[in-house]
């Protein structure tokens, strides 16, 4: 795969992530309006049985899908049949599994539940009442990555980044209905007794429903590509066991990711109701993962594919210059992006909990708490990649560790500070944790491909550090000067993200240019190209 054929594909994965992660926001700014983010407790029970799915699919299978899927296929393709006969007999045992873990864990649904709430125990009927609607989304998450990362490893890049936005649409809907049926409550005042059947089952149903909608449509896409998925129970001889040994590492890792979750539910689920909790951790760290998911999710994903080929050609020349191409051009955008973040966190808070200044400027200090970390989070989900793209997933779990021991400490350090500050504090301790983490990796990985280009990607970096000073000043100034206006509404919240936004931009491809930025060059050449 061409540099060109690269940066085709990384953007129409960021347009198609940019359509759903723009939608995705709409949703979460709705779902505030509905059910609330701060001091509410059934937002925080939402929160919970909604992240459950999510979470123990991914202990079951979704991480190690991602690190040895596109490898694993792209090797198969090799064979007489393009590896249709692997990817068959790969997809019926992923099916088989998690179809095995959903049933399991619908019906221990309290059990999890309490597993990840008990440190709030006036949450936990409501929270286990939504987890059984939410539960079986685990089947359709599985159904979704397995579909579209053989689409992935097959070239089609696109449906996996845009079918999310189905899923939104439906869960949309679902919170409209909700609202028009039930009523909105943007300051979260809504008992916990207050919550009836019907609503349970429209709230956590349309969740479910857009997960559905997003995993199934896939199918279609794959026909478009010449794939006929055919049931095949004959899962000997075709290197299953390869990705198994490779998997092992893996799911390791997602035990320890796990357990650091469960403790950060724990946590914060401690400020319930007196500040910010897990809803509004939940809801900064949606936008703190917008530019991840737009820019490194893109570029990252194109990469890997690429990746993967070269280290098939024992080039690993190849590979350390993927890497470095794939830091260069993120980090030259997301040092952008972060200081966005910190200089609009109240704007964009507000926007969560208008008419609120004490609930926004509470969302708002978590935001900047995860901002922070934004650039080093990118660059180690590369640095990651790289390393499956070798076949190495021992190596991740072992950095993984470090970072789950320091952010536990650190979390649980945080139950010491006043309950308005513990969510700040967990989002610190996460960002503390990622970058140690980070620092292992980068330390790994250039032992393991003799250097990483580091001279051409410190400097980048330093450009790009540069040409953000004065983007930084000027957004401030203006915030500043725009004074209460910009947090006094939604609408005012988003006139100052649209005016501000725009001024960091425009002052920042400016001094981007003063300084001779390689990456901005090769951008904008690329962008002439496909005019």
């Amino acid at each position: 795969m061409s540099t060109d054929h690269i940066g085709r594909a990384s953007v129409y994965l960021a347009t198609g992530t940019v359509v759903s992660r723009v939608l995705g926001f709409l949703k979460a700014v709705v779902l505030a309006s509905t059910i609330g983010v701060i001091g509410s407790p059934g937002a925080d029970a939402f929160a919970v049985a909604n992240g459950l799915p999510n979470t123990v699919y991914v202990i079951v299978a979704g991480g190690v899908l991602s690190a040895v899927l596109v490898p694993q296929i792209v090797q198969a393709s090799r064979s007489t049949d393009d590896g249709s006969a692997y990817i068959n007999r790969l997809l019926t045992l992923a099916l088989v599994v998690i179809g095995a873990a959903t049933v399991i864990a619908t019906a221990l649904a309290p059990v999890l539940t309490w597993f990840y709430a008990g440190s709030q125990p006036s949450i936990l009927p409501l929270a286990i009442a939504f987890a059984w609607w939410c539960l079986p989304q685990i089947f359709f998450y599985g159904l979704y990555t397995v579909l579209s990362e053989v689409l992935n490893a097959r070239r089609s890049f696109g449906p996996s980044t845009w079918v999310p936005v189905l899923n939104n649409v439906v869960a949309l809907a679902g919170l409209v209905l909700f609202g028009w049926a039930f009523g909105f409550d943007h300051d979260g005042n809504r008992m916990l007794d207050g919550w009836s059947p019907s609503m349970i089952a429209l709230l956590g149903g349309s969740a479910t429903l857009g997960i559905v909608a997003q995993a199934v449509i896939l199918f279609w896409f794959w026909r478009r590509v010449g794939l006929r998925y055919r049931p095949d129970f004959r899962w000997r001889g075709v290197g299953l066991g390869a990705a198994g040994r490779l998997a092992g590492w893996t799911f390791g890792m997602l035990l320890l990711t796990t357990f650091a979750g469960v403790i950060q539910t724990q946590v914060t689920l401690f400020a319930s109701g007196h500040g910010a909790s897990l809803a509004a951790v939940e809801s900064a760290w949606l936008i703190f993962m917008l530019p991840h998911s737009v820019i490194t999710v893109s570029i990252a994903t194109a990469y890997f594919t690429r990746m993967s080929e070269h280290v098939l050609q024992d080039s690993l020349d190849k590979v350390r210059q993927d890497f470095s191409s794939a830091v260069r051009t993120i980090s030259v955008i997301l040092t952008l992006a972060t200081a966005v973040l910190v200089v609009l966190a109240y704007p964009i808070a507000t926007v969560f909990q208008p008419n609120n200044y004490s609930a926004a400027s509470a969302l708002g200090n978590v935001i900047i708490a995860f901002a922070v970390g934004l650039l080093g989070f990118s660059v180690l989900f590369v640095a990651q990649r790289t390393f499956f793209a070798l076949g190495d997933t021992r190596t991740p779990f072992f950095f993984t560790l470090c970072q789950v021991v320091i952010f536990t400490a650190a979390a649980l350090l945080c139950l010491l500070l006043p309950l308005q500050w513990v969510a700040v504090g967990v989002a610190g301790a996460t960002t503390l944790a990622g970058t140690t983490q980070l620092i292992l990796a980068l330390v790994a990985l250039r032992r393991r491909l003799g250097g990483l280009d580091g001279g051409r990607i410190v400097t980048s970096m330093l450009r790009s550090l540069a040409a953000v000073i004065l983007p930084l000043v000027g957004g401030f100034a203006l915030l500043n000067t725009l004074g209460g206006f910009a947090v006094s509404s939604r609408g005012g919240a988003m006139i100052a993200m649209v005016l501000v936004g725009a001024l960091m931009l425009v002052l920042y491809a400016g001094c981007l240019a003063l300084v001779r930025s390689l990456e901005l060059q090769t951008l904008l050449r690329r962008r002439r190209a496909r005019e």
